[in-house]
């Protein structure tokens, strides 16, 4: 038997780097994606890792010239070129090579740029972790591989996971994508909980795991997370999750009983400092239901600006008026004048804000309603007096016998009614004769029996005339309405109208901070600054608005009145079919209100039945076959997702006449 012939590698040798030149028969021609800054600097750093393959240069006859063609390692040949362009390497310096004579210089270039395997990412992942351990710090390490510290932190964090999963990444069971998911918690036995959980399921989109794993905890946009922030959070021992790898708006609070916690002593401190103030009471939680200050008499509060204040005001409403008319027309506004337009507009709005005043002999009655507004900022809402609390009002006509305020409870007995109230003054038959006093030297108040009688007659020809002046018709209702819903009392007016603000029973989640609620409380708070503050003085001071001004109060006045509320207790479908036409008329359409299908408000309260039908409506059969498999918490999160921005509505608040979801 013939003997195996052995393989006999090529020898190496030290050339001068001045003797190298790059062949023309390298096989890298595309630059794409080639750092050579990055590789020089490495070898800056580490020294050449790999030697160059070369062959000598042959003269005409076939004899060696002393110079040598790099034919592979041509990225390596190049960045010791930019060294010595940059004097950081000599000319002269020797540089390991392997020399090579015999077969093609371009197979030696494919071959070396073929044969290499690149390096498995947990590989890397995992170095990253030894020179971490070995003491290197995350900005040294992103320094020596060319990388950002956040990559650095991204890798540390994927090596940090559970063994279990990167044993299933490293054997191809589970994706890149999949283990990013899964970093956003530290706990390994949830990790793999949540691994085996989805092992069993067929959705395993990364989404899927991010959620799970997150489920329970508290977002860092959550109003009470940011109302306490996070710096105390942690600083009180919680732990917050970060997810290094998408954006995740600062993250999940992990302890929502130690939020909670937090959340109730900040509140209990900041309603002390309210009621420092004087306050007769003060309430505080994180939320309040919608309508909580309904039946409260607000305080007439006061904050005038002073001559300079107004005459700053003036001017600075005039500067931004000039520069508007200036650059209308501009298509870009130069920056310092965009810089001026803000600090004018953050100037006027701090005039138009100004906290209001309220007289101390007043807030002795009066209470605040201390809470966290949807950004996580403080909310304090003062100057309220309870009906309770209302001060004796004494008698115009007798002021050493105070009388009770007017009472703000509906009087349910009257039936303002035509028929009725006439009948309440008409004067019968059977009634008993009139006594009439005898003369007297002095004048004496007008007996009661006859005073009735004259103000019936009164009573009949104020209404004839009142039945043919449209618009004294028009502003009595209105000033029945203001009187109601800005003062609480119905007992400065003669017409016997009632105009109740609906309560809410039943609060829905998020009533208090949706978009409408929001827009109705500006809107009657800058009633209330027009508005005067007692009731004796809103006649005159309705009189002197505008028709459009009357018109818009009047407007903001009966929207107050509606109530199409559905309750079970109170059967009236006589009034949610005129909600119908009333939706139909202003073209309502509560998607552009700003309702949104979530678990909370609709997906999670409705059967699966329910759910599947929504997605189907909203996104087609395809879609609801994708999620119908899933246990009804997890179809709920992913109806949630798949509806997100396509304006679904369920049956109750679809406006009759408008088109379809599906």
């Amino acid at each position: 038997m013939a003997a195996t012939q052995k393989i006999v590698l090529n020898p190496s040798r030290d050339i001068p780097f001045n003797k190298l030149v790059l062949s023309q028969a390298n096989v890298r021609r595309v630059k794409a994606g080639v750092s050579i800054e990055a590789l020089a600097e490495s070898i800056a750093r580490r020294s050449l890792l790999q030697s160059l393959s070369v062959r000598p240069v042959l003269d005409a006859e076939g004899n060696e010239t002393g110079m040598f063609e790099v034919p592979a390692g041509g990225r390596r040949f190049r960045a010791l070129e930019l060294l010595v362009r940059q004097k950081r390497l000599a000319r002269t310096a020797l540089v390991p090579c392997i020399i090579k004579t015999e077969g093609l210089a371009e197979d030696d270039s494919l071959a070396e740029n073929t044969d290499r395997e690149a390096l498995h990412p947990l590989d890397q992942f995992r170095a990253f972790q030894t020179l971490r351990a070995k003491g290197q710090g995350e900005e040294e390490i992103a320094a020596a591989f060319g990388v950002t510290a956040a990559v650095v932190r991204q890798r540390l964090k994927l090596a940090a996971a559970s063994p279990a999963l990167l044993d299933a990444y490293a054997e191809g069971a589970m994706t890149l994508d999949q283990l990013m998911a899964f970093c956003v918690s530290d706990d390994h036995a949830r990790q793999e909980q949540v691994w085996a959980t989805i092992q069993r399921g067929w959705n395993k989109e990364p989404h899927v795991i991010r959620r799970m794993l997150t489920e329970g905890a508290v977002r860092a946009t959550d109003r009470r997370a940011r109302f306490v922030g996070i710096e105390a959070y942690e600083a009180a021992g919680g732990i917050v999750m970060r997810d290094l790898f998408q954006e995740d708006e600062g993250g999940w609070f992990q302890d929502p009983a130690l939020l909670d916690r937090l959340v109730a002593e900040k509140l209990a401190r900041e309603a002390d400092a309210v009621r420092a103030e004087g306050w007769k009471w003060v309430e505080a939680a994180p939320d309040f239901p919608y309508g909580h200050r309904h039946g409260e008499r607000p305080l007439p509060s006061t904050n005038p600006l002073t001559d300079a204040e107004q005459a700053e005001f003036e001017a600075l409403k005039g500067e931004y008026d000039a520069l508007e008319e200036q650059y209308g027309e501009a298509d870009e506004l130069p920056e310092a004048v965009e810089a001026r337009l803000t600090e004018i507009e953050a100037a006027i709005e701090a005039f138009q804000n100004r906290p209001p005043k309220f007289d101390p002999a007043d807030i002795v009655w009066a209470g605040a309603f201390v809470s966290i507004d949807r950004d996580g900022a403080l909310r304090v809402e003062r100057g309220y007096v309870r009906p309770e609390d209302e001060p004796p009002v004494a008698a115009p006509d007798d002021p050493d016998h105070p009388a009770a305020p007017a009472s703000t409870v509906p009087d349910t007995d009257r039936d303002p009614s035509p028929t009725q109230a006439r009948s309440t003054t008409t004067i019968t038959p059977t009634d008993p004769p009139v006594e009439v006093p005898e003369e007297d030297e002095g004048l004496k108040p007008l007996p009661e029996r006859l005073m009735t009688e004259l103000t019936a007659h009164r009573t009949l020809a104020l209404r004839e005339a009142m039945g043919n002046d449209w618009d004294t018709a028009f502003l009595a209702v209105l000033h029945a309405f203001c009187l109601r819903l800005f003062y609480r009392s119905a007992a400065d007016t003669c017409l016997e109208i009632e105009a109740k603000s609906a309560g809410f029973g039943t609060q829905a989640p998020g009533l208090n901070d949706t978009a409408s609620a929001k827009a109705i409380d500006v809107r009657h708070e800058a009633w209330v600054k027009q508005l005067p503050a007692t009731s004796g003085e809103l006649w005159n001071a309705l009189v002197g608005f505008d028709t459009d001004t009357r018109a818009a109060l009047f407007a903001h006045c009966a929207a107050l009145t509606i109530n199409a509320l559905h309750e079970p207790w109170n059967r009236r479908p006589g009034a949610l079919a005129h909600a119908d036409r009333l939706a139909q008329a202003v073209g309502l359409d509560m998607a552009a209100a700003g309702w949104v299908p979530t678990v909370e408000t609709y997906l999670g309260r409705v059967p699966k039945a329910r759910i599947l039908e929504a997605v189907r409506e909203a996104k087609g059969e395809h879609a609801a076959q994708l999620i119908d498999h899933l246990k009804k918490p997890e179809m709920a999160q992913e109806a949630q997702r798949l509806l997100a921005g396509t304006g679904w509505l369920p049956e109750p608040l679809r406006t009759p006449g408008f088109p379809d979801p599906s």
